[in-house]
């Protein structure tokens, strides 16, 4: 009986394993596949950006994002090897299990019909049963008999469950063998994928610092370029800031006014013949002018300020089909040794894709700078700013919905339709991948 439970417990072990070995493996073929489609949207970009202009940042910047979906790729295939050696082990150790199991199955079969064949005249079973000592007796015998014969029967049947699943085990191992073999073969193809892309990266490179000087002109105006930026947002948000604050003075003067007129009210209400009592009359004190909440001086400001931050993380981007150029902060342009401080992240698109709105707002400002149109959008204490668009046609202290086209994207100065995405407070520029969706 004991063997029969732990053959069964070992039976249920082996489809738990099979069900967990499935999904996980599922799971990393569907990022595998999101990863492919992801490299072959890159490739095709390139494509399409080296058919229009000449070796360019935003190349090397397609490259390196390719490269590093290559490497996803690579590791998500380690992973799958890991997995398919863990199940390599486990199969082989079910299989030794089973193997054991059966053995054991198959001595204790042999010694029951050993037994069976000593005692198979029928004498002895009739003499066994009528040496009772009584009618009760008799029936136990009997019984016992009986299940002495289902007994072997099952024995028979256990031997035959626990061959078929030794046989399973013995065949996924073989599976599993056969998959790490191809998945190995695929991992090797991959390194050569990721080689080639290396070597494709050090050629542009090699042709980029053969342009330095241009490549270091096309740098110091982007760099001058983003400051105006920059100086736009900051003018934007004093501007706001002015605002507020006078709307608080003229509040507050208000609010005078209307006390002064309460109290003398009050006075020429309690005139007796008695001299008049002066009271002191206290004011409300108004809000320091210098508060750093200044931009919510109402009750919408207050509301659309924490209804932006409660979104951070699922904000829709600018563009429907959008790639990443250059990301949030300090970056690093490999092999050219030039280091590139970004206040926002920049987009890459077609030239003339729908740019739209992340948030309810209100336009703070729309500038032109050099040859594109900048809009600044206000949200409660936040601001976002579009940088390089085209066909912008927003007044200031107009109200945005989410996802209204603010205009299109416009090609830089490379030649590449882009935008930069700016996410700012009153006191600095954030990170805008952290208030973006993930796609």
């Amino acid at each position: 009986m004991i063997k029969i439970v732990f053959a069964l417990l070992i039976s249920l072990s082996c489809c738990v394993g099979l069900s967990a070995q499935s999904s996980g493996q599922q799971e990393l073929e569907k990022q595998r596949q999101q990863l492919k489609r992801e490299i072959e949207q890159t490739q095709e970009m390139l494509d399409k950006n080296r058919k229009t202009t000449k070796e360019n940042l935003t190349q090397l910047s397609l490259i390196n994002r390719k490269l590093n979906l290559q490497g996803s790729v690579i590791e998500n295939i380690s992973k799958d090897i890991n997995f398919l050696d863990n199940n390599i082990y486990k199969s082989q150790k079910d299989v030794n299990k089973l193997q054991l199991l059966l053995d054991t199955l198959k001595q204790e079969y042999a010694k029951s019909m050993v037994y069976a064949y000593k005692t198979r005249s029928n004498s002895d079973f009739l003499n066994f049963i009528f040496s009772s000592s009584s009618f009760n007796d008799a029936i136990k015998r009997i019984t016992y008999l009986k299940s002495y014969r289902n007994y072997r029967e099952m024995q028979g049947e256990n031997i035959l469950r626990t061959q078929t699943l030794l046989k399973d085990r013995i065949d996924e191992l073989s599976g599993n063998k056969k998959k790490k073999s191809e998945v190995l073969q695929t991992q090797s193809k991959e390194l050569n994928v990721l080689e080639n892309q290396q070597q494709e990266k050090n050629q542009l490179v090699s042709k980029l610092k053969a342009q330095s000087k241009e490549l270091n002109n096309q740098i110091a105006a982007k760099k001058k370029q983003m400051q105006k930026v920059s100086n736009a947002i900051a003018a934007a948000i004093k501007r706001a800031q002015d605002i507020a604050r006078k709307e608080a003075v003229a509040r507050a003067k208000e609010d005078k006014i209307k006390r002064d007129a309460e109290t003398k009210k009050n006075i020429a209400e309690n005139k007796s013949n008695t001299a008049p009592v002066t009271r002191p009359v206290t004011s409300r004190p108004v809000k320091s002018i210098s508060e750093p909440s200044v931009l919510l001086g109402n009750d919408a400001d207050v509301k659309l300020n924490a209804s932006f931050i409660s979104n951070r993380g699922s904000l829709p981007w600018p563009m429907e089909k959008g790639y990443m150029i250059m990301r949030f902060g300090p970056q690093k342009l490999e092999g050219i040794g030039v280091t590139v401080d970004n206040p926002g992240i920049t987009i890459g698109s077609d030239i003339g894709t729908p740019v739209k709105a992340l948030f309810d707002g209100e336009v703070a400002s729309v500038t032109n700078i050099d040859n594109m149109q900048v809009v600044i959008l206000k949200h409660g204490g936040y601001f976002t700013t579009y940088s390089n668009l085209s066909g912008v046609n927003l007044s200031r202290g107009q109200n945005i919905r989410t996802g209204q086209v603010l205009g299109r994207v416009a090609p830089n100065d490379e030649g590449v339709g882009s935008i930069d995405l700016i996410i700012s407070n009153e006191k600095s520029n954030l990170n805008p991948e952290g208030w973006l969706r993930r796609r």
